[in-house]
C-alpha cells in the first residue's frame, strides 16, 4: 500500500525539475519515504526550538535564530515534498507509509506553533493556532473517511501556515528598524489560527453538502 497518487495535495513544485531530480536522487539511495516523513518531525522540533529560543535572545543572536527557525520550517515542508514523491513516483511505499504520511505533519505543527507561542510570551495564541492547524488536518481526513476527496483549501492549509510563519520569522529580524519585539510573530500566530478556524468550517462545510449531494 502507497500514498494515494491521485488524492494529493497538488503542489507545483512537484513538477520541478529540482524536486524530481533530489526525488530521484534519494529514491535510488537507502532512505525511506517513513524515514524523510519522520525527518519533518526534527525539522519542526528545531523551529520551534529555534523560535522559543529567540525570545531570551537580543540583537545578533536573535536574528540567527529567528533565520534559523524560517529554514527549519521550510525544511520541514521540503520534507512533506519528498517523502510523497519518493513513495510514489520513486515506488518504495510502505504498508504503514499512510500514518507516517500524516502524523508527522501533526506533530510538526504543535512544535512550531507552540514554539512561537512561548517564545512571544503568549503560548495561549501558540496552542490556539497549533489547534485549529491539528483540526484542519481532522478535517480534511474524515471527509475522506466518509468516501469524499480530500479537501486541501485554505485559507491556512498547511503551505499557507508554514509560508506566514516563515515570512513573519525573516521580517522580525528587521525589528531593529522599528524599536520593536514580538509584534510581527503574535500577528502571524492570530492570522494562522484565525484563518484555520476558517478553514475548518470550509471544509466541514463542505462535507455536509457533500454527503446531502451524494445522498439526494
Amino acid at each position: 500500500m502507497t500514498e494515494n497518487a491521485g488524492d494529493r495535495r497538488p503542489l507545483a513544485s512537484r513538477n520541478t525539475r529540482w524536486a524530481q531530480g533530489i526525488a530521484r536522487w534519494l529514491a535510488q539511495r537507502s532512505v525511506t519515504p517513513n524515514q524523510i516523513s519522520q525527518a519533518s518531525m526534527v525539522a519542526a522540533a528545531l523551529a520551534g526550538g529555534a523560535f522559543w529560543w529567540a525570545g531570551y535572545m537580543e540583537s545578533v543572536g536573535r536574528i540567527v535564530m529567528l533565520v534559523c527557525a524560517a529554514l527549519f520550517c521550510q525544511l520541514r515542508l521540503l520534507c512533506n515534498l519528498f517523502d510523497g514523491m519518493v513513495a510514489v513516483e520513486g515506488g518504495k511505499g510502505a504498508p504503514d507509509g499512510p500514518f507516517w504520511n500524516e502524523f508527522p505533519d501533526r506533530i510538526a505543527d504543535i512544535l512550531i506553533f507552540i514554539g512561537v507561542g512561548y517564545g512571544i510570551d503568549v503560548p495561549e495564541l501558540g496552542w490556539a493556532a497549533a489547534s485549529f492547524a491539528v483540526l484542519t488536518a481532522y478535517v480534511r481526513e474524515l471527509g475522506r473517511a466518509n468516501g469524499l476527496p480530500s479537501d486541501f483549501s485554505g485559507p491556512m492549509a498547511k503551505p499557507h501556515r508554514m509560508a506566514t510563519i516563515t515570512a513573519a520569522a525573516l521580517i522580525s529580524t528587521l525589528e531593529p528598524l522599528w524599536r520593536g519585539r514580538d509584534e510581527v510573530l503574535a500577528v502571524a500566530l492570530f492570522v494562522i489560527a484565525v484563518g484555520a478556524a476558517i478553514t475548518v468550517l470550509r471544509r466541514g462545510f463542505g462535507i455536509i453538502r457533500g454527503l446531502k449531494a451524494r445522498s439526494s
